[in-house]
């Protein structure tokens, strides 16, 4: 059976991350971007990152530019905006596809793993939310207008079980 940490990706520096390195861990997935609407929730899950890394939560950003262009940047541009304006300091990975024929095989094994509204597999927008349980398996998906601090009770549930 396929979990999280069968995948690897690359970090905004360019260096490969196995992601196997989060086996045992809580794993919210996010595909974020710098110029969305949602874009302040960078600052909420940054907050849920520093609650409850130390229980083992981990948040995994990855920028995507297939919803409007909103994701313009190259990965230093990426990387210096989430810092400057929101302060994160969890890991951002290299720009991705979450849809389509490109489609990192991440955002498509996640998609397949758990659907969205009206069971469609699609991803509709920037900050669709993703959580994988410490076994690696996707635990709930959550969409873009789904804030941030709403997840703490589903992850405070994961980290327990």
């Amino acid at each position: 059976m396929t979990q999280l940490q069968d995948f690897s990706a690359e970090l905004l520096d360019g260096s490969p991350q196995s992601l196997d390195a989060y086996d045992g861990k809580v794993v919210l997935v996010v595909n974020t971007a710098s110029q969305c609407g949602f874009t302040p929730q960078y600052k909420e899950l940054e907050q849920l990152w520093e609650t409850y890394r130390d229980q083992g939560l981990v948040v995994l950003g990855f920028p995507c530019n297939q919803f409007g262009g909103q994701e313009p940047g190259t990965s230093e541009e990426i990387g210096s905006f989430c810092e400057r304006n929101y302060g994160v300091t969890f890991p951002i990975f290299a720009k991705v596809d979450v849809n389509g024929d490109d489609a990192h095989p991440l955002f498509a094994w996640l998609r397949s793993q758990a659907k969205g509204a009206l069971g469609s597999s699609r991803i509709k927008w920037n900050f669709t939310k993703f959580l994988v349980g410490r076994d690696g398996a996707v635990i709930d998906r959550f969409g873009s207008t789904t804030k941030p601090a709403k997840l703490a009770a589903p992850i405070e549930k994961a980290l327990a079980g």
